[in-house]
């Protein structure tokens, strides 16, 4: 009797993101639709030349005018009609602030709130539906040593992912004039433009605010603590 032999199939080789221990990659698809990029324009006094040594050296010219600067930051929504978490120092005198969501839309946003000492501000976007939230998790729960992730818009680079662990929490920091309460500590890269963006747990969850990096720092970020910021939001969650 002729021996009948099965033939092999190959196997349909899955893509590597679906690998079980690739648990960063569900958590970003969540929470990325909730995170924004901003960008501000303000003006700034050319200062190069004062206004009365222009006129004396060039007295039938104009004085001279403003420049445009364009900073960079982020946010992350907080409630479906478009209420936006931020840092102040993002929006701090901003003439217009610009705001682009995940799916490519661009809005113009207005502040609703800040508080320059705390380094805190909402802004607002119209929307017609309602838009997707980032959930709010505690930072009094978090432990040393939990995974994080940050998302922002480090330099412009939008939807910037980055990875680390929480280093230390409850340090107490103020730095030119203002006052951060319940700051966390990360070694996730913290850059340029990451400031107002969230700091998220394995949870998916907002645990704190990227706030600040030490210049030169050697992964040093840190994150105001969304418990402390909880308070001076609620009415508009």
């Amino acid at each position: 009797m002729k021996r009948k032999v099965t033939p092999i199939t190959r196997t349909e080789r899955q893509p590597s993101y679906l690998h079980p221990a690739n648990y960063f990659v569900p958590i970003v698809e969540k929470a990325t639709p909730a995170i924004i990029s901003i960008t501000t324009e303000d003006y700034t006094v050319n200062r190069k030349m004062s206004e009365i040594l222009h006129q004396f050296l060039f007295p039938n010219s104009s004085a001279p005018g403003k420049e445009v600067r364009r900073s960079f930051g982020t946010g992350f929504i907080i409630h479906p009609k478009g209420y936006i978490l931020t840092s102040e120092h993002v929006i701090h005198n901003a003439r217009t602030i610009h705001v682009k969501l995940a799916n490519g839309d661009s809005r113009l946003a207005e502040v609703i709130w800040k508080d320059q000492e705390r380094d805190l501000a909402l802004i607002r976007i119209m929307a017609r539906g309602t838009l997707p939230v980032l959930p709010l998790g505690s930072s009094k729960e978090v432990q040393v040593g939990e995974l994080v992730i940050s998302i922002g818009n480090p330099l412009g680079l939008e939807n910037t992912v980055t990875t680390g662990i929480l280093s230390a929490k409850n340090r107490p920091v103020q730095i030119a004039g203002r006052k951060y309460e319940d700051i966390i500590q990360t070694d996730a890269a913290i850059n340029p433009g990451n400031s107002g963006g969230p700091l998220i747990n394995m949870n998916g969850e907002a645990i704190g605010m990227n706030a600040f990096i030490i210049k030169d720092n050697h992964g040093l970020g840190f994150a105001i603590g969304i418990d402390s910021i909880k308070p001076f939001i609620r009415k508009y969650l």
